[in-house]
């Protein structure tokens, strides 16, 4: 499994790179805080919701602390999608927050 710090998603939004984040906490969660620019599908709906998703693009997985986006990027792998999971979630997230 592809894995990207918190740091290195940072770095990337602050040199102005569109980035394709999936946050797959419950919605009470992300309205509590979230990186920029996020989707927020909620991992027991990711399976219902990946026809929205296109193959093309890489996403980055992101939930509370990185157990539950582990699960939704070994999910979206297993069904060809490109997908890289945030190490640490939230927990270790200390750039800009909506």
């Amino acid at each position: 499994m592809k894995r990207i710090t918190a740091k290195e998603v940072e770095t990337l939004l602050n040199e102005g790179k569109n980035l394709n984040i999936i946050d797959v906490r419950e919605a009470k969660e992300v309205a509590a805080g979230k990186i920029p620019s996020t989707i927020n599908i909620p991992l027991r709906l990711v399976e219902f919701r990946m026809h929205e998703l296109d193959k093309a693009k890489e996403y980055i997985i992101v939930c509370r602390s990185g157990a539950r986006s582990s699960r939704a990027t070994q999910l979206l792998k297993g069904n060809g999608f490109n997908v890289i999971n945030l190490t640490g979630g939230m927990l270790v997230w200390e750039g800009i927050v909506d």
